[in-house]
C-alpha cells in the first residue's frame, strides 16, 4: 500500500522489477539472467590498483570533480577512440555511475514543464529522474519486431516544450546500435529545435559483428549541445564501484557539477586511481571481453532457439530479447513470474521499461553475461518449456 504522503513527483520510484526478480531468484535457486552484471571481475591489474589504493589509505573524500588522473584517462580515453577532446579539468566530472551522472544532468536541465525525448523502451532510472526534476517524458519507439528508430515519429515528438532529448545507444534492452542515418537525422532535430542532447553511453565498447559505436558528439554542431555519459561498470566488469563520468562544455559540466555535489558529493576513492589506471591499459582487456560476450551471446541464442524462443540477436549490450507469447503466456510479465518455480531461471518483462506497455508485452529480456555453464544449466531448464 502507498504511503499517504508520498510525492506525485517520485511515482515511477517503486521497487523495481529488478528487485522481485531478484528475490524470486533467491527463493527458488533459481538461474538468474536477469539483472544486467557480470558474473566475473574485471581486469586483474585493475583490481589490484584498487586494493593497493585501500592500503595507501586512499580512503577518504576525493576531489569533488574526481581524481585528476582519473579526469586526465577519461580525457585521454575519449581522444583515443573518438578524436574527442575534452579538457580533463573543466569538462569532465566523475560521477557515483553513470546513473547519477544521468540524474544530475536531468535535474540541472530540467524544469516542471519542460519536455524530456527519449527512446521507448528505456532503462527505469530514466523515468525515475525525469519525474524528480518535474518534466513531461514524451517517448519514441524503438519497438518490436525488429527494434528500429521511426524517424517520423521522432521528428513529431518536437514541440515548443522539449528542452533535452536522451539518448541510449548501445540501447537497453533492445541491443540497438544507432546507425549513421540514425544518428544524422537525430543530430539535425537537435540542432534544428536548439535542445540539449544527454547521451547514455555505458555499453560504448560492448557491440558485436560490424556494429559500432559513434558518439554522437563527433558529428558537426554537436559537442557543444551533447552530454556523454558512461562508466566503468560495464566495460570492466565492475559494476559495483559506481564509477561513471560525464563530458561536456565547461559551463554545462559546470551545471552538473553543482547538482552532482548534493546527491553523493563524492564517491568511490579507491576505486578511481584503479579505474584511470584500466581506461589508460585496459584496450587489450576490452576488445578480448568483447568478443568473449559475442560468443556467449550466440551460445544463448542458439539455446533459445532450441527451446522455442526465437530471439532478437543484439547488436550490442549484453542483453537480447525473445518474443514469448508464443508458449502460451499473455505477456512478458505473467511469464517472467511463472518462470522461477516452472523452470528455476529469472528473467526481466520488457513491459517495465515502457509507458506504453502493450508494445513491450510480447518480450523478455535475458542477460547473457555469464559463464557459459550459467547459460548452459539455463538452457538446460528451459527445456521445461517445451513440455507446456
Amino acid at each position: 500500500m502507498a504511503s499517504p504522503w508520498k510525492a506525485d513527483r517520485v511515482r515511477s520510484a517503486t521497487t523495481t522489477i529488478f528487485a522481485e526478480m531478484s528475490a524470486l531468484a533467491v527463493a527458488t535457486q533459481s538461474v538468474n539472467l536477469g539483472q544486467g552484471f557480470p558474473d566475473s571481475d574485471g581486469p586483474a591489474f585493475m583490481l589490484e590498483e584498487a586494493r593497493a589504493a585501500i592500503s595507501a589509505g586512499v580512503n577518504q573524500y576525493p576531489p569533488g570533480r574526481g581524481i585528476a588522473p582519473l579526469r586526465q584517462a577519461i580525457a585521454r580515453h575519449a581522444r583515443r577512440h573518438y578524436g574527442l577532446d575534452y579538457d580533463p579539468d573543466t569538462e569532465v566530472l566523475v560521477t557515483t555511475g553513470a546513473t547519477e551522472a544521468l540524474a544530475a544532468t536531468i535535474l540541472a536541465f530540467v524544469d516542471p514543464g519542460d519536455e524530456v525525448i527519449a527512446l521507448e523502451p528505456f532503462y527505469d532510472s530514466y523515468a525515475a529522474a525525469i519525474d524528480l526534476a518535474g518534466g513531461v517524458r514524451v517517448g519514441v519507439s524503438l519497438f518490436g519486431p525488429d527494434f528500429r528508430l521511426d524517424h517520423a515519429e521522432l521528428a513529431a515528438a518536437f514541440t515548443g516544450r522539449t528542452k533535452l532529448l536522451l539518448l541510449n545507444s548501445p540501447h537497453n534492452p533492445t541491443g540497438v546500435v544507432l546507425g549513421p542515418g540514425d544518428l544524422t537525422e537525430i543530430a539535425r532535430l537537435a540542432r534544428q529545435h536548439d535542445v540539449l542532447v544527454v547521451c547514455d553511453e555505458v555499453y560504448e565498447h560492448l557491440t558485436f559483428d560490424d556494429a559500432v559505436h559513434v558518439p554522437l558528439a563527433t558529428l558537426p554542431g554537436m559537442r557543444e549541445r551533447t552530454v556523454r555519459i558512461s562508466s566503468a561498470g560495464k566495460t570492466y566488469s565492475a559494476t559495483g564501484w559506481k564509477i561513471g563520468w560525464a563530458m561536456s562544455t565547461p559551463e554545462l559540466v559546470t551545471e552538473i557539477t553543482a547538482v552532482k555535489q548534493f546527491l553523493t558529493f563524492v564517491s568511490g576513492a579507491p576505486f578511481q586511481p584503479a579505474v584511470a589506471r584500466a581506461l589508460d591499459e585496459g584496450d587489450a582487456w576490452v576488445e578480448k571481453a568483447r568478443l568473449g560476450l559475442q560468443d556467449k551471446r550466440d551460445r544463448l541464442a542458439a539455446g533459445l532457439r532450441g527451446v522455442g524462443l526465437d530471439p532478437v540477436v543484439p547488436q550490442g549490450t549484453y542483453f537480447m530479447s525473445t518474443d514469448v507469447t508464443g508458449l502460451g503466456y499473455p505477456d512478458g510479465v505473467a511469464f517472467c513470474r511463472d518462470l522461477p518455480t516452472r523452470c528455476g531461471v529469472v528473467a526481466i518483462p520488457h513491459q517495465v521499461f515502457y509507458d506504453r506497455t502493450e508494445a513491450g508485452a510480447p518480450y523478455v529480456r535475458w542477460a547473457f553475461c555469464k559463464g557459459d555453464d550459467v547459460l548452459d544449466e539455463a538452457v538446460r531448464r528451459l527445456g521445461a518449456l517445451r513440455r507446456r
